[in-house]
């Protein structure tokens, strides 16, 4: 699970409990003006293969977390399960996406594109 923190203009993605763990990462801080989008779409998620794990774990079927290679792109995961998960995209980052949990997708998505709207 990761938590959403926004200061000014930047954002800070958290990644909570055993995430840290698994993910072998504990936070991704960024620029909001690097988000180029955001959405909840579970069916997405919950179709998409996680990619080439770099570093991580990923249990088919159960959760992935950590850096994984996509369509030659990196991408980080933290998911466990798909209905709570959004997708954030990026550009200039290490990163093209996030594909995280959250504890309110909705909110987290409103929260997000109100912050990159304010920003621009």
């Amino acid at each position: 699970m990761v938590s959403i923190n926004i200061d000014g203009d930047q954002v800070v993605f958290e990644v909570r409990g055993l995430d840290k763990l698994w993910a072998f990462r504990s936070s991704l801080q960024m620029p909001l003006a690097h988000i180029v989008g955001v959405e909840a779409n579970a069916d997405q998620v919950g179709r998409w293969w996680h990619g080439f794990k770099l570093l991580g774990t990923d249990v088919p079927g159960l959760f992935g977390a950590g850096t994984f290679r996509y369509d030659g792109e990196l991408v980080f995961w933290d998911v466990y399960n798909p209905a709570n998960a959004i997708i954030v995209s990026l550009d200039h980052e290490r990163y093209k996406k996030l594909i995280i949990e959250v504890d309110d997708p909705a909110d987290a998505v409103a929260r997000l594109q109100s912050a990159i709207a304010r920003g621009r």
